[in-house]
């Protein structure tokens, strides 16, 4: 039996990031992978794919909305739908043979099959059975299924089926209303599909600041996608070559029902660990089938580890990764650690949502005494002149020690403004040191600034 430091189960952003880490502090290292392509869900149906197609649709709207109000004048770009899935396919690759390549230099072997864990200090690939010191589970996650709802990946889909569909739909009727369905709604209605959004709790994205919540509803509204909140979907049938959503109203109980040419079913996902063989080892795992881990991500069985989706926490590929490093570094014999409180989240829409720490709601329950600086982007040059002045950046600080206790940005680029605070945050900075902090003119990042400096005496350009 070949043996091996650590074998990592899944190369998805949390298992790949764990054995290059893993390998450049000297362990040897193998990563049992099931799929033909490396990095999992998020390089190849997930994260990367959606981002693309993202990116193509937002500049066939700048094209049709702001390309002539600059002085670009002639006819916005037809879409050639195989074309753009044909570059999403592009950018796939780039990604997956990048990871390969990465294996190569830092001598990562890749055990190419699906994996299960016969015996602690066991992995099994068919009739091969390799040792290892210590075993990463880090096999991701599954969309959950909808009682009510037969998907088929054609008609009726997860997020992976909404990548590859073979034509752009007239109307497309989305259930969920988190992170995936606005993004892929934003997709799509920006090709043209009537986009209607279906979403169980009386706000979309659950969990977010409520100020967001309502402010994005309302641009998102104006972009053309109609929302039904508080509605509970009850069937979702394929008719043909069309589907039938039917849903009753929480509040009355009223129904209603539509009629699409494809429904996106996207309302969570769940750890997806089954053929590891976890409940013949006695490996605990949750109510919702999550695995339970302590503090150095190891299982209720000694040698046995896991990370990301599998997981308790936010399922984020970023997560995934900072565990797959801490672990790695855990295994070396290092202090590994991750800083949960300060995971950013972001929807990658336009324009873009980001969110770290805490939201005005949890502060209120927990009675803490907190100062909001708000600054509107209306204030701000450099997204006027880019026509992406709707949002704001919202600033939490302690009322007492003005420390940041959270952020929260609807904007151009925010998901790349929040990490300045996400820094500010790790060395315990209060609002005041961001604002006295000098930022570049003309940058999108002053208005995090003017937030901060709105916890204090008050901003300049508002």
């Amino acid at each position: 039996m070949p043996s091996f430091d650590l074998i990592v189960i899944g190369a998805g952003p949390g298992g790949y990031v764990c054995a290059i880490r893993a390998a450049q502090l000297g362990l040897r290292v193998a990563v049992a992978e099931g799929r033909a392509t490396l990095g999992g869900t998020c390089l190849n149906v997930g994260c990367i794919p959606s981002k693309a197609l993202l990116h193509a649709t937002h500049m066939l709207h700048e094209a049709e909305e702001n390309f002539a109000r600059m002085g670009l004048v002639g006819a916005a770009p037809a879409v050639d739908w195989p074309r753009m899935r044909a570059y999403k396919d592009e950018v796939i690759g780039q990604n997956t043979k990048g990871i390969e390549f990465l294996f190569k230099k830092n001598g990562i072997e890749w055990l190419k099959g699906w994996a299960s864990i016969p015996a602690p200090g066991r992995v099994q690939l068919g009739e091969t059975v390799h040792e290892a010191r210590a075993i990463v589970i880090a096999t991701g996650s599954e969309a959950s299924p909808l009682k009510g709802v037969t998907i088929d990946e054609e008609v009726i889909v997860t997020s992976t089926g909404a990548l590859e569909l073979g034509q752009i739909p007239k109307t497309l009727a989305v259930i969920g209303g988190g992170v995936i369905g606005l993004e892929m709604g934003s997709v799509y209605a920006r090709l043209g599909a009537e986009v209607h959004v279906f979403e169980y709790l009386d706000a979309i994205l659950p969990g977010m600041d409520a100020e967001v919540q309502k402010a994005f509803q309302r641009i998102l509204t104006r972009q053309g996608l109609k929302f039904h909140t508080g509605v509970a979907v009850g069937t979702a049938e394929r008719t043909g070559a069309r589907a039938r959503v039917e849903w009753t109203a929480r509040k009355d109980g009223k129904p209603g029902s539509l009629e699409a040419d494809a429904v996106l079913v996207a309302t969570g996902r769940r750890p997806f660990t089954a053929g590891l063989g976890l409940e013949a080892l006695g490996v605990a795992l949750t109510a919702r089938g999550q695995i339970v881990v302590d503090s150095r991500f190891e299982t209720s069985v000694r040698g046995i580890h896991a990370i990301g989706d599998a997981v308790p926490g936010p399922m984020l590929a970023h997560k995934a990764e900072d565990e797959g490093i801490a672990l790695a570094e855990i295994l070396a014999g290092q202090a590994g650690h991750v800083n949960h409180a300060l995971v950013p989240g972001v929807v990658y829409t336009h324009p873009e949502v980001a969110t770290v720490g805490a939201t005005e709601e949890a502060l209120k329950e927990a009675g803490r005494p907190y100062r909001a600086g708000r600054f509107t982007l209306m204030g701000n040059a450099r997204a006027k002149a880019a026509f992406a002045a709707e949002g704001f950046v919202k600033i939490l600080a302690d009322a007492e020690t003005d420390r940041i206790l959270g952020a929260h940005i609807i904007g151009p680029s925010a998901g790349e403004l929040i990490h300045e605070v996400c820094v500010a945050m790790e060395f315990g900075a209060a609002a005041e040191d961001l604002a006295r902090t000098c930022h570049a003119h003309p940058t999108l990042s002053e208005a995090v600034r003017e937030a901060a400096l709105a916890c204090g005496a008050g901003p300049i350009h508002a």
